[in-house]
């Protein structure tokens, strides 16, 4: 399916508002059940259900089957993508109560698109590969520079396997809350696998929000000069 054909069916399915919700809500880069997606969501199972096989038919949602329990999660990192570039020109969701304001927070301080790094530190990370000279960017896109090559490697990130992979390898992705980029692909995929082996951040439960740890907070302020609170 390309790039455009994948736009114009994932802009049919979330015109539906339960559907936008539940593709938002895969955007954690995790699979869950039904049931699962309609607590988060606020719909009935049986409701969760019948949009889920929409999409999977769709193939929009991908499904696996472990006992008697089936998992949805997004199909690829386009859908993500293409979800995320909607999220970013939607109108704000109207704030209710403090744990809304809470939950839309952490949401804008960091979080997964998807399977890469977002919000607040997603941004800073970008800003700090381009002023280190780890990333470039042109009119053509998003670049490894050589001293990105040699520092990637010394964080123990395997270039070679990450480049193997049939996606694109390094792109921006205009995040929804900041208004800016950060970095999505292959490489903002093995980055943010590389956080979580570190310990550096953390899931939580319910929301694709993560935190940073005591360790993340002295790592990024040593290594990226980025300040957490």
């Amino acid at each position: 399916m390309s790039t455009k054909s994948n736009v114009a069916m994932i802009a049919s399915l979330v015109s539906e508002p339960s559907r936008a919700a539940i593709l938002t809500a895969l955007l954690d880069g995790r699979f869950h059940t039904a049931s699962e997606l309609a607590h988060m969501v606020g719909i009935k199972p049986q409701t969760a259900s019948f949009h889920l096989a929409k999409m999977t038919e769709a193939q929009v949602v991908t499904v696996e089957k472990q006992g008697r329990h089936r998992y949805y999660g997004i199909q690829d990192p386009e859908v993500a993508r293409v979800m995320e570039s909607f999220l970013s020109i939607a109108p704000s969701v109207p704030i209710h109560s403090f744990k809304h304001a809470s939950e839309n927070e952490a949401l804008r301080l960091a979080r997964t698109c998807y399977d890469h790094v977002a919000g607040q530190l997603g941004v800073q990370l970008m800003s700090s590969f381009i002023q280190k000279g780890i990333l470039s960017e042109d009119q053509d896109g998003l670049h490894i520079t050589e001293q990105g090559e040699t520092f990637f490697t010394d964080f123990q990130i395997d270039l070679k396997k990450t480049r193997q992979k049939r996606r694109s390898f390094s792109h921006k992705c205009l995040d929804w809350s900041e208004r800016r980029h950060h970095l999505a692909g292959a490489l903002g995929s093995a980055l943010l696998d590389r956080l979580f082996e570190l310990n550096w951040i953390e899931r939580l439960p319910t929301t694709r929000a993560i935190r940073v740890t005591a360790d993340g907070k002295r790592g990024f302020k040593e290594i990226f000069s980025i300040e957490v609170n």
